[in-house]
This record gives C-alpha cells, structure tokens and sequence, in this order.
C-alpha cells in the first residue's frame, strides 16, 4: 500500500467542488486507487528504510524548510499519513494551500506563537474576548510572547516593528461577538491576521477569502462533533506551514493517528450537523430573546450552533437544574451543552478583563447539538423557573438579541 501523504499527489479534482461535497471527499481521493473504501489508520511509530543516504537527504531537507518529506513516511514525529488526510481535507474546506494538525487547540496556538517568536516578532496584538486559556497564554506570556489588546478599530495604531500576529476571534467565545475580518486584514498591513474560526468552521464562514493568513481551530469541536476527539489544526499557506511542522517535530505535540482518523471522518457529517443544529440554535435564540427571565440573548449575525444569554436569576441555578442538556465545557457535540464561562471556560482570565470583554457574572453559553428543538426548549424552560413574580417584563420594541 502506498504510505505517501495522501492528498500531496493525488488530486482528482478537475473543477470545484461544493463544500458538501468537499467534506466527503477531500483527503480520500486516492482510496479507490488503493482498492479501499474507508481510509486506512497507521499507527506506526517509525517507518523502515535500507537506504539511510537518501533518509538522511530526505531529514535535512524537511529541516531546511519544514515541506512535508517525499516518499514513505520517516517518523511518527515528522508526520502520519492518516493525520495527512485530514490536514488535506481541513485545507480544502478552508480554502489554504495547506494545514498543519496538533494534539489540542493549545497546542495548534503555541506552536503558531513559537513559530513567529523564533524569527524575532514576540508581540501580539489581540481583540477581546478570545477563549479563557488563548487569552491566558498570552497575557501570561508563557511562551515569551508580549500582548496589546485591543479593540478592532484599535489594531493598526497597535502594531509594532515586533508585532508577529494579530489575533481575533470571530464569532467570539463565549459573547459571540462578530469582526469585520476584512477591515482588520487591511488594518494588519504585512502583519498576518491569525483567525480563531472554531465557532464558525468552514460551512459559515472561510476567513481565508477575508484575506487572513492563519486559520485556527479547536478540532476538538465541531470537525470532530461527536465529543471524543483532542485536537488542533492551522490552514494557512504552505510557507507558514512548514515552519509549524518544525515546531511540531521540535515539541512533539502531535496528533495521534486514530484522532486524525476521528476527525476526517467527522467532517464528512460536518456541513449536515452546523446546519441543523444551527436552524435549532436560531429557534431557541428567539424563544429566549422573547422570555422575561433573559435580560439579553447573543446570537451573531452570521449564525451558527452557539447561543449565549444573560438570565434574570442566578445561573448557577439554570445550570443545576437541566437534564436533558448536558452541563459540560466545550462545545460542537451532536449533543447540546452549557456552561457559565465567568466559573470556568474564563475564570483564568483576570476578572475585570472579561467584565470588560461581556463576559459578565450571568452569562451562559450553549452549544446547541442535534435533539429535537421542543426537547431542548421544555428543558431550558424548566430550568430557567417560573415566570413569576420578580422577572421583569419586557416592554414592547426594547432590543433581546445582542449585536
């Protein structure tokens, strides 16, 4: 069988193809040529070869610029071929020449840190809010790294002979609030713009054709969907992608080959599952917006599965009280989840700061998965309480649903 990277070589496309049709094929073009029908999973560590001279050729050229090494597989560390079809598959859908996998979301952002850091450019300038550990790391600096936030229109005045990235995140975790990715990209000048498209994936939104360099995503979410997965990914182009893959290889945060597997068969369903989740998603934000005991409902324009509200009462007392939702962190499973982000996806980040981002005392975020819309809103309904006395009445015309 041949363990080339598949996807590098064998590209059947003659015209484009739809992205529902991309999820299903990309990274599995070369199958029927291989007499399979399911990708195959390699779980090899290493890989044998008799001829060192041309390994040794084939080492050194991979440390020069990071391309993926031509012919049979080296090491685990420099690359899997079943990880390979889904970084194919993952760049088609987003658009990039390439992507570049890792063993969590984290991983995916450090090494993107580390990769502009080793040529001088330690400052980021970020907008707020950005998931809890992504602010963390780098109002930490944990990595070396030195941050300026700021608000969108804030990025070009932000910017420094050292600026490396700029980071947003687009919609936003957990207020969902929305970028123009155009206006930024413009505001960056040289400065690639470094989009978190976690929430949006590929089906809404392909910050590429805004003109951002990098895309990240916690693959853990929906590209996996099913709540079994650890993972990151970044398309970009192929330049930035070798410099990730050294990095990659000089940490060791890989991927392991049954997740790449997991994944590439998840984004087979994934345009199906972001869209019917999101028509549930879109339903319970109006259900919501219009109920007395939601002070404020935050659905972004651009849609999606992800629907945060503000509550009249206490939200630890919603949390405590579903059943049918599962109260869990993360997010882009087939089932629905929620959370209070101030007590946990954002309780690393300095409590004035989320404040500040609208990240607020009362707020929950709900990944809304694929069970029946009534199912989910007799639930929320029961743990929201009664709408008694002491719920404020909304008045008729007053706004519900946060821009």
């Amino acid at each position: 069988m041949d363990t080339a990277r598949p996807g590098a070589h064998d590209d059947v496309r003659t015209t484009a193809r739809a992205l529902a049709t991309e999820a299903v094929h990309a990274g599995r073009d070369d199958l029927a040529r291989l007499g399979l029908h399911a990708p195959p999973i390699d779980l090899s560590t290493t890989y044998p070869s008799y001829d060192s001279r041309d390994e040794a050729a084939r080492i050194d050229a991979f440390a020069a610029t990071g391309a993926e090494p031509d012919g049979p597989p080296v090491y685990g560390r420099l690359g899997n071929p079943t990880v390979a079809r889904f970084e194919t598959a993952l760049a088609r859908l987003e658009g990039t020449e390439a992507a570049v996998a890792f063993a969590s979301g984290m991983a995916a952002l450090s090494a993107v840190l580390l990769a502009r850091a080793s040529t001088g450019l330690r400052h980021v300038v970020a907008v707020r809010p950005l998931y809890g550990c992504s602010d963390h790391l780098l109002t930490a600096g944990l990595l070396g790294s030195e941050v300026t936030w700021t608000d969108p229109a804030g990025v070009a005045d932000a910017l420094r002979p050292d600026t490396g990235l700029v980071m947003v995140e687009s919609p936003a975790n957990p207020t969902l609030a929305e970028v123009d990715l155009r206006a930024v990209v413009h505001s960056c000048g040289s400065v690639p713009l470094l989009v978190d498209n976690t929430f949006a994936t590929p089906v809404l939104q392909r910050p590429a054709e805004q003109g951002a360099r990098l895309i990240l995503h916690s693959a853990t979410k929906y590209l996996g969907g099913h709540g079994d997965v650890l993972a990151g990914v970044v398309a970009c182009d192929e330049e930035f992608a070798g410099r990730l893959r050294l990095v990659r290889f000089a940490t060791g945060g890989v991927l392991h080959p049954l997740a790449g597997y997991l994944l590439l068969r998840g984004l087979s369903t994934l345009p199906v599952r972001v869209k019917a989740a999101s028509a549930t998603a879109a339903e319970l934000a109006g259900r919501l917006a219009a109920d007395p005991r939601i002070a404020r409902v935050h659905y972004p324009r651009i849609g999606g599965a992800m629907v945060s509200f503000e509550v009249q009462g206490d939200p630890h007392e919603v949390i405590a009280g579903v059943r049918l939702i599962t109260p869990a962190v993360s997010l882009g499973s087939v089932d629905t989840l929620i959370q209070h982000p101030a007590s946990i996806s954002h309780r690393i980040v300095d409590a004035e700061d989320r404040r500040g981002a609208g990240v607020g005392d009362r707020l929950l975020r709900m990944s809304v998965g694929l069970e029946d819309v009534e199912d989910l809103w007799a639930d929320l309904d029961r743990a929201l309480g009664p709408q008694g006395a002491g719920h404020r009445v909304r008045r008729l015309g007053e706004p519900t649903i946060a821009d």
